[in-house]
């Protein structure tokens, strides 16, 4: 049972994230650098930083992907993931 309660705690960050404004709409992005600006990276808001910054992330993601991944489901989402992280750098 307690571990099921810590499984459910987890899933609050994908929530709260999931509530954010969008960075489609234009109207949401005083929200972003209100945000960021109040932990203190504000900086991050600028194309000098967004591109290092996204492609540090997608890297980390596309490790999690392969970590382990011939005992899990194949290579299979890693080439996906790969193909998706391209994508997001190239759009």
């Amino acid at each position: 049972m307690n571990r099921t309660w810590k499984q459910s705690l987890m899933t609050i960050p994908g929530v709260g994230v999931s509530l954010l404004p969008k960075l489609a709409c234009p109207f949401c992005w005083p929200a972003y650098a209100g945000l960021l600006s109040s932990v203190g990276l504000g900086f991050l808001i600028s194309t000098r930083y967004l591109l290092p910054v996204t492609a540090a992330f997608l890297v980390i993601a596309l490790g999690a992907l392969a970590f382990r991944a011939n005992r899990r489901h194949g290579y299979g989402p890693v080439v996906l993931g790969l193909f998706a992280a391209v994508g997001v750098l190239v759009g």
